[in-house]
Formats: structure tokens, C-alpha cells, sequence
């Protein structure tokens, strides 16, 4: 299929609750997204259109490659480890045990090999969600609290740079920036972006250091230039777009995953492609996905 500058194409008339989270594995010329409300995790190979797909033991909010071929994911209790070629889940660590009404939601992987998560409350009410980032150290996942008072934290990304982390907190519409200092803490929080359609979901950065945010009941990919000015979005046949991962062989292919999660019978009928998974070039490459680094022990 031959994809066109900034004209998004569904690839899969997939039709997934809550699609989320895409990464792209460049080893096996593929990315991954879940289905975070059908507890399914689910990989497209870009060569033949395969698709192929896991069951989860509970809802995944993200799925982050691992140094050592496996992936980690979070689930609503904390951080599993994943293993596609037996698709057995093994549970590394528990998170927020004593808020039952949490559940993870996004992360990613910084240049260092860190990921970086945030919570929500599953209600979408309460400022109850936070911002963490995990490492391995001693054999064993380090988790550390780094921000508080979401109500659904989204994002997280960092700038090309590594020095910038942004997160979301969507039903707020604003995307925060953070400074990121040489031992990995987060300084100077500050407002980045302010939406004024839809919601900000699941943002990344691209090799120049934009912002590219899906944009829940916005029909857009909503996007800033690292000053915070904003880009022509790119529109979406859906409302609800939530997140992009730069992809194939130069980096400038994006996938798209959206969700019919919320849409009525009526909007259903009007957006007959909402859940489905989503692609087009652009002229600015993304950055490599990176892998959470593993110690050997």
C-alpha cells in the first residue's frame, strides 16, 4: 500500500474498544498496540499486513520493549513482563497496591533506557494518578514517585534531547513539560500546551523536538513545535485518535491507533473506521524506539 504525506489511511479495519499505545520493533519490521478494554495485545507486520494477537490477564495500558528481546508491560496491579514467543506474563512489581481504583495507563523509554509511566483513576474523576519512572538496578525494578494530582496522566514523552519530559493530564486539555536533570529527577513543571479541541492523549517527539498529540473527541493528530507554537494538525476520519509511533525503514511512516471507546450507535455509523489503526508519511522523522535496559546480573 502506498501511503501519502500527511493523508491517513486505515490499514486495518480493526475496530478496537481503546487501541493504544503503538511502538514499532524495527527488528521485526512491525509495531504493537493493545486494546486496553479488551485486554488484547496485538502486533501488525508492515511487510504482508499480518496481524497477530495475545490475550492479556488484564487490561495493558502500555507495552515497552526490553534490552533483553522481552517487553514490560502495565497492567492495572504494576509492571509484568512479557514474552511474545510464549505469551506467558510474569508479574516483576506491584504499583499504587493501596489505590484500587488505579490502574496504569501510558510510559515510554527515554534515552537511557528508563521508563517512564503515569497512573490514572479509573473512574476519571479523582486527582489520583501519578507520574513514575522505573530503572533496573541489583537485578530488581526500581520504581520512583516523581509528580501527583492527574486524572488521567498520559503522554509520557521526551524530547530528542533527553533533557524535557512531557506528560498529559487529558480531561485538564494540558500538556506539562518537565525539566530533566543528569541524575533523571524532574524540575521546573510547567504548562506546555493548553488544547482547545479534544483532549490531549498519548503524545511523542519527532527528530527536530515537536510535540505529536493524539487527541481523544478531536479527530486530530494535535501538534507544537518545541517553543509550544502550534502545527497544522493532521485530521483523522475518527474522533477519537490517541496515540502515533514513527515507523519503517526511514522513520517517517507514523501509525495511528484510535478507539470507539464512548461513541454512540449514531457516531458508530458516521465513523465507521473508529478503532481501527491508521497510517501516512511525513516529511520530519520520529526517534527510534528505545528499549528499557536490563542489568546483567
Amino acid at each position: 500500500m502506498k501511503l501519502e504525506h500527511h493523508e491517513p489511511v486505515c490499514l486495518s479495519d480493526f475496530r478496537a474498544v481503546l487501541g493504544e499505545g503503538p511502538v514499532w520493533i524495527e527488528a521485526e519490521h512491525s509495531f504493537y498496540f493493545v486494546d486496553i478494554v479488551s485486554c488484547r495485545i496485538h502486533r501488525y507486520g508492515l511487510r504482508d499486513g499480518s496481524l497477530y494477537s495475545w490475550e492479556a490477564p488484564n487490561r495493558t495500558g502500555f507495552l515497552l520493549p526490553t534490552s533483553d528481546g522481552t517487553f514490560l508491560a502495565g497492567l492495572p496491579d504494576g509492571l509484568h513482563r512479557f514474552d511474545v514467543k510464549t505469551g506467558y506474563f510474569e508479574q516483576a512489581c506491584m504499583v499504587e497496591t493501596e489505590d484500587e481504583g488505579n490502574r496504569l495507563n501510558d510510559g515510554c523509554v527515554d534515552q537511557k533506557g528508563r521508563i517512564w509511566f503515569g497512573t490514572m483513576d479509573d473512574g476519571e474523576s479523582r486527582e489520583s494518578g501519578s507520574l513514575y519512572r522505573v530503572e533496573h538496578k541489583g537485578g530488581q525494578l526500581s520504581v520512583s514517585h516523581w509528580d501527583s494530582g492527574y486524572i488521567v496522566s498520559n503522554g509520557p514523552a521526551i524530547s530528542p534531547c533527553g533533557k524535557v519530559l512531557y506528560a498529559c493530564d487529558s480531561p485538564q486539555q494540558r500538556i506539562y513539560a518537565f525539566d530533566i536533570a543528569d541524575d533523571g529527577s524532574l524540575t521546573n513543571k510547567r504548562v506546555f500546551a493548553t488544547l482547545k479541541k479534544g483532549y490531549p492523549d498519548g503524545v511523542v517527539t519527532d527528530s527536530e523536538g515537536n510535540v505529536w498529540s493524539g487527541t481523544w473527541a478531536g479527530g486530530q493528530i494535535t501538534r507544537f513545535r518545541p517553543d509550544g507554537t502550534p502545527m497544522k494538525p493532521i485530521v483523522l476520519p475518527v474522533s477519537n485518535v490517541t496515540k502515533i509511533a514513527f515507523g519503517g525503514d526511514d522513520y517517517k511512516t507514523v501509525f495511528v491507533t484510535t478507539a470507539r471507546k464512548g461513541l454512540s450507535e449514531e457516531e458508530l455509523a458516521e465513523q465507521p473506521q473508529a478503532g481501527g489503526i491508521f497510517a501516512f508519511r511525513t516529511d520530519i522523522a520520529g526517534n527510534p524506539q528505545h528499549s528499557f535496559r536490563v542489568e546483567a546480573v
